[in-house]
C-alpha cells in the first residue's frame, strides 16, 4: 500500500510546480516551525523538507492529492493494529516504552500506546483536509481564490503531518517489542477452536457431506466453546473430535490441521515480495 501511494505521488510532475505556491510553502513551513510544540518529534528541518515537500505536490490533479493523502489511511491500519496488539487483555506486542516513562495517568499498570494514538488523530485530520479537494472540484467557470486559500492550508498541513506520521511510524516499527509466549498463549485460549474451519474441510474430503461435516464440527465446538466462555476445564476441541466416532480425520490429519505453524506455511513467499519492493 506504502508503495502504491509513493507512486501516486512521484507521478506528479514539475509542471505543476508554480512560484505563487513556493512562496506560500515557504511562509506556511515559517509558522509551523514557530508552533512545532504541536509535533516534538519534528525538528525545523524536517518541517522544512515537509515544505518542499507541499510545494512539489500543489496545484496536482484531484485523484493525485487524494492518492498520496490516502498514505495517512495506511499509517491509521498500520497503528491501530499496534494499539490494538498493545490492548491488555492481547499484549501480544507494544510500542517502545522508556525507562521512567508514564502511561495512564490514572491506571499506572498501563503502558498507553501514544504514538501510535497519536498517528490515529493526525490520520484523522489529514483525511478530512480530503474534502477540500471533493469541495474544489466545483468552479465558478475557472478556479479562483476560494480554492486557492483553501489548498494553501490543507495541503501543507497534510503533508507536514504525514511527515510527523512516517517518522513515529518508523521509530515505532524498528523498536516494536513482540511477545511470542503470549502470542502462543492467546491461540491456544479457545483450546482449538480457532481450527474448526479446517477441521470442517478436512471432514468434506473424506466424503461426508458438507451438512454432517458442519454437524460433527459445531457440536464438538459448541461444547468446547461453553466450557471456555464458564471457565470450566474440560477436553481440547480436538480431544473431543479424536473421541468422537463420526470424525473420519485421521489422526495424522488431526496434527497437521491443529499446528499453528501451518498458517505461516508461505511466509517465505511474503517476504520475498517484500524484499523486492523498491522505494528509491
Amino acid at each position: 500500500q506504502a508503495a502504491r501511494h509513493r507512486a501516486a505521488a512521484c507521478r506528479i510532475t514539475p509542471r505543476h510546480r508554480t512560484t505563487s505556491y513556493r512562496i506560500t510553502a515557504r511562509r506556511h513551513a515559517s509558522r509551523a516551525v514557530g508552533t512545532a510544540t504541536m509535533w516534538p518529534a519534528a525538528s525545523a528541518k524536517t518541517l522544512m523538507a515537509s515544505s518542499r515537500l507541499e510545494y512539489r505536490c500543489t496545484k496536482v490533479p484531484g485523484v493525485c492529492l487524494l492518492g498520496a493523502i490516502s498514505s495517512a489511511a495506511t499509517c491509521e491500519r498500520i497503528a491501530t493494529e499496534v494499539r490494538n496488539l498493545q490492548k491488555t487483555d492481547t499484549l501480544e506486542a507494544e510500542e517502545p516504552f522508556r525507562k521512567g516513562q508514564k502511561g495512564s495517568s490514572a491506571m499506572p499498570h498501563k503502558r498507553n500506546p501514544i504514538t501510535m494514538e497519536k498517528v490515529c488523530g493526525l490520520s484523522r485530520v489529514v483525511k478530512s483536509n480530503a474534502q477540500v479537494a471533493f469541495d474544489n472540484v466545483a468552479l465558478w467557470h475557472e478556479r479562483d481564490i476560494s480554492h486557492s486559500s483553501a489548498e494553501r492550508v490543507a495541503q501543507a498541513d497534510s503533508f507536514i503531518a504525514l511527515d510527523h506520521m512516517f517518522q513515529c511510524l518508523i521509530r515505532v516499527i524498528d523498536g516494536l517489542q513482540l511477545y511470542p509466549a503470549r502470542m502462543m498463549a492467546n491461540l491456544n485460549k479457545t483450546r482449538g477452536l480457532i481450527f474448526s474451519s479446517k477441521v470442517l474441510l478436512a471432514l468434506v474430503d473424506t466424503g461426508i457431506t458438507r451438512e454432517d461435516a458442519y454437524a460433527i464440527v459445531q457440536e464438538n465446538a459448541m461444547a468446547t466453546w461453553h466450557e471456555v466462555q464458564d471457565c470450566v476445564s474440560g477436553p481440547t476441541f480436538k480431544e473431543r473430535l479424536e473421541a468422537d466416532p463420526r470424525c473420519t480425520v485421521s489422526q495424522e490429519k488431526l496434527d497437521e490441521i491443529f499446528d499453528p505453524w501451518d498458517f505461516l506455511t508461505r511466509i517465505d513467499t511474503v517476504f520475498d515480495r517484500l524484499e523486492q519492493l523498491s522505494f528509491e
